[in-house]
């Protein structure tokens, strides 16, 4: 087994090779005077199974590029199995088309993933779990909803929680929450104005959420707004606490801001993507994704099952 990594998040990479007792591949990784970046290994890596790390922050085409040619150069170099592992699957919202003349970026992500020369995909917490058959080899799912679940109920315990959906398009994830955490479910009804993106109205809030703690649940947040409508709402409505939880800190502006102020109590999120200390605040807590893909990776490279980590779920 070989690690590699391009340079988006080595820290997570070099955290999961800690726990697998290994180290990350040495790498050349530079860009040109234009742009173009260049990859070479600096050992051989005839006949190993090979995992390739990369974050997918922004500049996400950049970094996709880059985990293109670390696949390109190890097909190249004879290596006998390469998985992708994406952590926060790039385009992954844009896994259908809504309008014509639309294209279906996820699939065209796989289509390059296959071409480079990748043998498997592993990801963690598809904003569609229909990504999984975009690919022509397997896809390993792997699930934060644990971890996240695991720290709220230490944390906050279940007996006083409602688990809720910020939007209809989430039900399925937050009933799911809902049922592991024995909570009851809560639903916010928007409608998104599809000319003016990122930017929602909250309509309605379906179940009870007067005096309890409210634990919004999402597979990632990118600019905060729908976030932060669902948490007002919540406030709105009595809630005691509201709590978000969602794998992906993706961030972008005004996210920080949005995050802090105090519609929060706390939120939630994993290290699939890099958080640099300008997108930290007082309410922001951070908990770790390597040990899951770490587990993960060994299952793979062991030819043993991976939905064995995820006890309920097939």
């Amino acid at each position: 087994m070989i690690l590699a990594t391009g340079r988006a998040h080595p820290e997570l990479a070099e955290e999961v090779a800690r726990l697998l007792g290994t180290e990350v591949v040495p790498m050349q990784n530079y860009d040109f005077a234009n742009g173009e970046t260049f990859v070479r290994f600096e050992q051989s890596v005839r006949g190993v199974d090979a995992f390739v790390i990369q974050a997918h922050p922004n500049p996400i085409n950049h970094w996709v590029m880059e985990q293109l040619l670390m696949v390109d150069a190890l097909k190249r170099a004879s290596a006998k199995r390469i998985t992708v592992v994406a952590p926060f699957f790039p385009y992954a919202r844009q896994d259908k088309k809504h309008k014509g003349r639309e294209p279906i970026s996820a699939r065209l992500m796989t289509d390059l993933y296959h071409k480079a020369g990748a043998n498997r995909l592993m990801s963690v917490d598809l904003h569609s779990p229909q990504i999984q058959g975009f690919f022509e080899g397997p896809v390993d799912h792997l699930w934060a909803l644990p971890l996240m679940a695991d720290y709220v109920a230490e944390q906050y315990g279940t007996d006083n929680l409602t688990v809720v959906s910020p939007d209809s398009g989430r039900v399925r994830v937050a009933d799911i929450w809902a049922d592991r955490l024995s909570s009851p479910l809560a639903i916010i009804h928007k409608r998104r104005d599809p000319d003016k993106p990122n930017q929602v109205q909250v309509h309605e809030l379906v179940g009870q959420v007067a005096g309890r703690d409210c634990l919004l649940v999402d597979d990632m947040i990118d600019t905060g707004g729908t976030i932060l409508s669902a948490a007002r709402a919540l406030k709105e409505n009595g809630a005691k606490s509201v709590l978000v939880a969602a794998t992906h800190a993706v961030f972008s502006d005004p996210a920080v801001e949005r995050l802090s102020s105090d519609a929060f109590d706390e939120v939630i999120v994993t290290d699939t993507l890099p958080i640099p200390e300008e997108k930290r605040f007082e309410q922001l807590t951070v908990l770790s994704i390597a040990p899951l893909i770490a587990k993960a990776i060994y299952a793979v490279f062991d030819d043993d099952s991976v939905n064995s980590l995820f006890p309920g779920h097939a």
